[in-house]
């Protein structure tokens, strides 16, 4: 730890009142670093911990402009919102055109360099980009004291993507597909090579074009460019000040150094919104943050690990009920409904080593939408069993249609198997009968051949024989078995000849 973030810490222990005498003896007499260290306190006590976006509220008689006041062809009709050194109203544009439009200002007091460097980046990132989910910015210029910029830009009247979510009862595949939307104009931004580093709930309103919802990616305030320069004038994030808000911030962001933020620290916020989304609540949650002390807070962003969405819902309690309600599903199915791809997509994202994230807001996106199809998603482990039920139920109809046919397939088949069984059984029987009978006729011809003068003996032997021609026209048996009874019947004839020879023989012998 470097020298200025030992004293910036020593200096976080001290009552608010004592920490100019001891920043100032610490220093001696280098004023720059005073001037450094000294920020880093009123960073740590802000109720959000980012730059130029801590939550103050300024008076419009302070702020040299009041509502019906017109800065250029624009008319102030009703402030809309304020930010730590600008506020922005809803204006009427009275020419060329006439249209409602939003103009942000710089506070008085607050046109600082390094001020209207920021403001003058925010406006130039606006510019570079054109996205139906991103607002536009139409013009800018400096206000009546020819001092203090501004810039207008598209008037989005509309609310937080939470509050519209809930307010509208849009179930879980509806909310994941309007965060598609903020994916898709993230990865806008980040091919303009813009960062947005401030992704939260009140910077992604939902408005209605024709009765449908658009989301509108607003405020980058505190965005960064990853290769061009966005403002002529100097820039650059204060050393040991954190840029984003906590609840919503990447690790990389948290530490002192900030160096590592890219384009997947916007992927990381976009999955706390994303873990909002689906359970109603961030994986740090505000109030626990806020009681934090500084390096505790930072502790907490880069270590604490999230708990699985599913079973975030699983303990929510009795305010189940309400966060169901709000999705339009029974409180029982819907940690059923995270579980599984949606887990493993949000954790993913929130990885807190940035190189297991996705690449991208698109990568994301797509994942997101591989879930919607039943597709096997990147997140998921790539087992066989789990990509089996994602092409299952991917193909439900395809399947039942083919386990159909495969059916009738399997009946036929089975009838054919059965019936070719039951000839073979035939065979079977039929050549053991074959056999039983060549056997019989056998023996009867040997009793008939020894004893030659005995009639009954040879009646017996030319039975059996017939029966073997009778069961040799009727049987199945195989070719050897009709073979040998062939054999057989040529024999017993042979035998029955000569038998008649011999007695012919012997009787004109006599």
């Amino acid at each position: 730890m470097s020298t200025e973030e030992i004293l910036f810490a020593e200096a976080t222990k001290l009552p608010v009142s004592e920490r100019a005498t001891f920043v100032r003896k610490a220093c001696a007499g280098d004023e720059t670093a005073q001037e450094r260290i000294m920020n880093l306190p009123s960073a740590h006590e802000s109720e959000d911990v980012f730059l130029d976006l801590a939550e103050t509220h300024c008076s419009t008689e302070n702020l040299g402009v009041s509502e019906g006041d017109e800065i250029g062809p624009y008319r102030l009709l009703q402030e809309i919102g304020e930010g730590g050194f600008g506020v922005v109203y809803m204006a009427l544009q009275q020419h060329p055109i006439e249209r409602k439009i939003a103009i942000k200002i710089i506070k008085p007091g607050m046109d600082s360099r390094a001020v209207i460097a920021r403001f003058e980046a925010e406006r130039q990132a606006l510019a570079m980009m054109d996205h139906p989910n991103i607002a536009r910015i139409f013009d800018g210029g400096t206000g009546n004291d020819g001092q203090r910029p501004y810039f207008v830009m598209e008037l989005v009247q509309g609310v937080p993507i939470t509050d519209f979510c809930d307010a509208n009862s849009l179930s879980t595949r509806e909310r994941l597909e309007l965060f598609t939307s903020v994916c898709n104009a993230v990865q806008h931004a980040h091919q303009k090579g813009i960062i947005h580093r401030d992704i939260k709930p009140s910077n992604v309103m939902v408005t209605l074009h024709d009765g449908e919802p658009v989301v509108k990616v607003i405020d980058f305030g505190v965005a960064k460019a990853l290769h061009q320069r966005l403002t002529e004038k100097t820039l650059f994030t204060q050393h040991g000040v954190m840029v984003g808000t906590p609840q919503y911030m990447s690790p990389e962001q948290a530490e002192i150094t900030g160096i590592g933020v890219d384009t997947r620290s916007d992927v990381y916020s976009l999955s706390v919104l994303l873990y909002e989304l689906m359970t109603g609540t961030t994986p740090l949650e505000a109030e626990e943050l806020r009681t934090a002390g500084f390096q505790k807070m930072q502790q907490m962003i880069c270590e604490d690990e999230a708990q699985r969405p599913s079973l975030r819902l699983s303990s929510a309690g009795e305010n189940l009920t309400t966060l169901a309600k709000h999705r339009s599903v029974a409180p029982e199915q819907l940690s059923r409904e995270i579980k599984g791809d949606l887990d493993w997509i949000i954790m993913k994202g929130l990885e807190k080593d940035r190189s297991r994230r996705y690449e991208s807001a698109k990568d994301l996106a797509a994942d997101i939408h591989r879930a919607l199809n039943h597709q096997p998603v990147v997140a998921s482990p790539p087992s066989f069993i789990y990509r089996a039920k994602k092409f299952v139920r991917r193909n439900r109809i395809r399947l039942s249609l083919a386990a159909a046919g495969f059916g009738v397939v399997a009946a036929i088949f089975l009838g054919l198997l059965n019936h070719r069984q039951q000839r073979l059984a035939a065979v079977r029987k039929d050549e053991l009968r074959l056999s039983e009978a060549i056997d019989e006729a056998n023996s009867a011809l040997v009793a008939a051949v020894k004893d030659s003068n005995s009639n009954d003996l040879w009646t017996a032997a030319e039975f059996r024989d017939s029966q073997v021609e009778k069961l040799v026209a009727e049987s199945l048996a195989g070719q050897t078995t009709i073979s040998r009874a062939a054999l057989k019947i040529s024999t017993a004839t042979a035998e029955r000849h000569w038998a008649y020879a011999r007695a012919w023989l012997h009787t004109e012998m006599k």
